[in-house]
């Protein structure tokens, strides 16, 4: 069976940067699994993946407009210190949750100065190009259930 919209895919995945830094793997934990055609991966890897079936292994270099997108200058924000209640050290590089007009979304710490925290809001993989190796372990028709959920149930997948 081919991969193709509301198929549910079980696969391996490695992804490494251009300088071959492992970004993850999937190799030594339970596979991956996802609802093609349903927004759950990033659009280059949809493509990559489609009409492929059950024992294929692929490369797939994928840009960044078709992965997480380019760094946008307006994701990089400062926010006055006194903004920051708690007792929780925050020092440049950590990964924190900020609520910034009502939206909850992961900032990384650039830059830290005597009255501003400088965040970056763009996705930690904007900008970079994406080098994925995949196995594909299985491919089956999506459950009603999964096609109303949105994503895959089981092993890799979620509800398990």
């Amino acid at each position: 069976m081919n991969i193709t919209k509301n198929s549910a895919v079980t696969m391996h995945y490695a992804l490494k940067n251009d300088n071959g830094d492992d970004l993850g793997s999937s190799h030594g934990h339970e596979p991956m699994a996802y609802l093609h055609g349903c927004d759950n991966i990033v659009p280059g890897l949809e493509k990559a993946l489609e009409r492929k079936k059950a024992g294929d292994k692929i490369t797939a270099v994928i840009s960044p407009e078709e992965g997480y997108g380019v760094k946008n200058k307006d994701g990089i924000k400062k926010i006055g210190k006194d903004r920051f209640e708690g007792d929780e050290e925050i020092s440049v590089g950590m990964e924190i949750q900020v609520d910034i007009e009502g939206e909850v979304s992961v900032a990384s710490v650039l830059q830290i100065d005597e009255k501003e925290i400088t965040l970056d809001l763009n996705h930690p993989l904007a900008g970079v190009t994406l080098h994925f190796e995949i196995e594909v372990l299985d491919v089956r028709d999506a459950t009603e259930e999964e096609l109303s959920h949105g994503h895959v149930h089981g092993p890799g997948g979620h509800h398990h």
